[in-house]
């Protein structure tokens, strides 16, 4: 029976006359079980309800991270599934926060949640689009950056929903209270007035409801005040004050599951940062390191004293970043932290990404350093996130890995040179760095002379080395060269320092000895002097199986009864036997003709045509070396000054390719190779200007075609426009001149028109060198007649 019942059946079998007090008290009581009711079935669940909001916000936070650290793709994939069904969850919930919401505040606190709810989700979605993408680390970063920003946020608003229907249940428990109080003053009036009539049924009412009641809401009070939630309030009977009491024991479970759950949940994200292999930290007001920081991070500085420790004296101590960039970044984060977002977008360049870190054992690591900003509501930055890695083995690999690249390229760099020249250019190279060598020791102060020696020196291993595409052996010659430039240049501020000289050459000479040991141990190579000590070389020729049966088939055929024969297969067979161990002019410059294509590439111009007419003569192999310096300036001059580019050369009638003829003859005793090319021809007006404006000639002065021409073989000429690692330096006719100087020979120029006084005029480069190079495979008679024919046929 409920107490509405007894207390109807009480008044009416024993206080009739007192109906309209007893019908008043059971008003009273009526209105307080509804009360009960409201607070027990209505208010108690809607706030337990937005208490397990928080609980599923946490849940949506773990799915988040394990998908962000999935190792695998099932494992994303069952993240994914995870977080569709907590967001269906969590707008299930919000609907019924919004059903049930007494006021306009909490109508508006679960419409906020429910835009932070799409924000946050939003978030998550860009985060698992950068893992799908492969972008682990910058999803990590946004996990902790933007995500961690939404999710703060929606927990802000649950939080304060849930503080809202916690309000709204005190509220409701402290109206009860009262209508309680009131119903128990109703009570004690009515049994006041009718003390005699009433005692049995005042006794019986205070002990049917206002005894459990008041033990009620005492329970309940001491309960919401000790947090204690795993008490509960006994149930006597099973009337509306123990429905009541059902229901807020239920709540109260429901309430205990909750926390547990949360703390379980808190305890696991605590548990992942503590075991992520990555240092993560955050810096607050005063640049210092908040006390929650993930333990790995202990393993990359090595020390446990990080809580509440300087941004800068923790990462930054004892590191090669200099005193003004450390300045920097310390003036950087001082002036993010506190103040609105975009400060950071205009001082992250300022924050260094990657530190060389020296441990107390000497050890250097090298950190990797990934800062991102956590704003509140109003996008202020809180806090300074930085995300630390430790590199150092990977830049290790990474080196030996470029290391093996660059070994690799080097190796195909030889193998597309020669042997013999290759052999050739590691000598001549050496031969130019003790030369260069000699001449640093032997001045201790700045001479002209000898800064144009080494410079010509090492143009021309440059330009050697640039010949058979050795590109790394280019780069670092290059930067001596410039070196000795800047020390022809009175302005460049550059001065004479023997030990910063010696140490750049050392590091030429160490380039040229690494190609060299390649080609030795690991193509198996050996060098000439190498081989002449095994015995494989000087004492042998190498002879073409094809010259040999050519030479015996010729001393068959000779009729030993004629004198004439025997005469004419003597001359053959001393040519020939003089001929082995020579090799043609094109294969002594082979090396140089096959870098035209490039060379005229990087001019931006077609590659040009060769044209090369021995007339029957050889070299010889000590000539080899000489020609490949002389002509690796020559052509590229050719290319560079003469040879015009293809829309010159279509405006003027040329063909858009140029043409590059190369003829050799002897002539007075010497050998001469003349080098000619279809081009514009000398620039004698320019020479004649940078002679005047050099002080050489005065304005008045009248000098020959000739004599101005003779300009281009002064140390430091140049007729270039601008510098460029192919020309402008002003070296190269002066480095050819004493180049043939040294073997004995020389060169001039002849012009083969008529225009004197031209601007341009089109002219040979002859160079002379002695007989004893040459080879002739022809002989006078068979030269004659290949002569005489070809007039004959220029004749008809």
């Amino acid at each position: 029976m409920t107490i509405r019942h007894r207390i109807t059946l009480l008044v009416v079998l024993m206080f009739v006359a007192l109906s309209a007090i007893g019908g008043y008290a059971v008003y009273q009581t009526r209105g307080s079980a509804g009360e009960v009711r409201k607070v027990t079935e209505g208010v108690v669940p809607s706030a337990l309800a937005s208490a397990d909001l928080v609980s599923q916000v946490k849940d949506v936070q773990l799915a988040t991270m394990t998908l962000v650290y999935a190792p695998d793709a099932n494992m994303v994939a069952q993240a994914q599934d995870e977080l569709n069904k907590k967001r269906a969850s969590l707008q299930q919930a919000l609907a019924l926060q919004d059903k049930d919401a007494a006021s306009h505040a909490q109508k508006g606190l679960v419409s906020q949640a429910n835009d932070s709810l799409q924000n946050y989700f939003s978030a998550i979605a860009e985060t698992a689009k950068m893992k799908a993408e492969g972008k682990n680390e910058l999803a990590q970063a946004y996990l902790f950056a933007n995500v961690a920003q939404y999710r703060d946020e929606l927990e802000g608003i649950v939080e304060t929903l849930r503080v809202e229907k916690n309000r709204e249940k005190d509220e409701a428990i402290t109206t009860l209270n009262a209508t309680l109080a009131t119903t128990t003053t109703a009570i004690a009036a009515v049994t006041g007035i009718a003390i005699i009539l009433l005692t049995f049924i005042g006794a019986l009412l205070y002990r049917q409801i206002t005894r459990p009641l008041s033990r009620m809401q005492a329970m309940m009070s001491e309960i919401a005040s000790s947090q204690d939630f795993t008490r509960r309030v006994p149930v006597g009977r099973l009337d509306e004050i123990g429905h009541s009491i059902v229901a807020f024991n239920g709540m109260i479970e429901k309430i205990q599951e909750s926390s547990a759950q949360l703390k379980q949940k808190t305890a696991d994200i605590q548990a992942m940062l503590q075991n992520m292999q990555q240092g993560i930290l955050t810096v607050i007001d005063g640049a210092v390191i908040h006390a929650e920081y993930s333990a790995y991070l202990e393993d990359i500085f090595e020390t446990k004293d990080i809580a509440g420790r300087g941004l800068m004296d923790l990462v930054f101590a004892d590191t090669d970043i200099g005193s003004d960039a450390l300045s920097q970044v310390d003036a950087a984060v001082h002036a993010c932290l506190g103040e609105d977002c975009i400060n950071f977008a205009f001082n992250q360049h300022l924050l260094v990404g990657e530190i060389s870190k020296r441990m107390p054992d000497g050890r250097v690591k090298i950190l990797d350093l990934s800062w991102s900003a956590i704003t509140d509501e109003n996008d202020v930055i809180v806090r300074l996130m930085l995300c630390v890695r430790d590199v150092t083995e990977l830049r290790k690999l990474a080196a030996e890995a470029s290391e093996q690249r660059r070994r690799l390229d080097m190796i195909g760099e030889i193998l597309a040179v020669s042997e013999e020249k290759f052999h050739h250019f590691i000598e001549s190279s050496a031969g130019f760095i003790s030369e260069n060598e000699r001449i640093i020791r032997k001045h201790s102060a700045a001479d002209h002379a000898a800064i144009a020696e080494l410079f010509r020196n090492m143009h021309t291993i440059k330009g050697n080395a640039r010949t058979y595409n050795l590109q790394h052996l280019t780069n670092v010659v290059h930067e001596t060269e410039q070196s000795y430039h800047e020390l022809r240049q009175p302005d460049a501020g550059r001065s004479w320092d023997q030990e910063h000289l010696m140490r750049e050459l050392t590091r030429v000479r160490e380039a040229i000895e690494s190609y060299a040991k390649i080609n030795e141990q690991s193509l198996g190579r050996k060098s000439k002097g190498q081989a002449n000590e095994a015995g494989n070389s000087g004492h042998y020729v190498m002879v073409a199986r094809e010259h040999i049966q050519h030479t015996l088939s010729m001393l068959e055929q000779t009729n030993a009864g004629e004198l004439q024969e025997l005469q004419s297969m003597r001359d053959a067979l001393r040519r020939t036997l003089r001929a082995l161990g020579s090799e043609s002019v094109r294969d002594a410059l082979s090396g140089v003709l096959d870098s035209l294509p490039s060379l005229a590439s990087e001019l931006g111009k077609p590659a040009p045509s060769v044209r090369i007419e021995d007339n029957g003569y050889r070299l010889r192999g000590e000539a080899g070396g000489t020609l490949n310096n002389v002509f690796m300036h020559l052509l590229r001059n050719s290319m560079d000054h003469g040879i015009e580019t293809a829309e010159t050369r279509s405006a003027h009638g040329k063909a858009p390719a140029g043409s590059i003829r190369i003829e050799v003859g002897l002539d007075s005793g010497a050998l001469q190779i003349t080098l000619s090319d279809d081009g514009r021809g000398l620039a004698l007006e320019r020479i004649r200007g940078i002679a005047m404006e050099r002080g050489w000639i005065g304005p008045d002065d009248t000098l020959s075609d000739e004599a101005i021409a003779d300009f281009i073989f002064r140390p430091g000429f140049s007729t270039a426009e601008t510098v460029t690692e192919l020309s402008g330096r002003g070296v190269g006719m002066d480095a050819v001149r004493d180049f043939l100087k040294r073997a004995n020979g020389s060169i001039e120029l002849r012009f083969t028109d008529d225009q004197k006084g031209a601007a341009y005029r089109q002219f040979q480069t002859i160079v002379c060198l002695p007989d004893s190079i040459a080879v002739d495979t022809l002989g006078v008679e068979a030269r004659g007649e290949a002569g005489a024919l070809q007039l004959d046929a220029m004749a008809d």
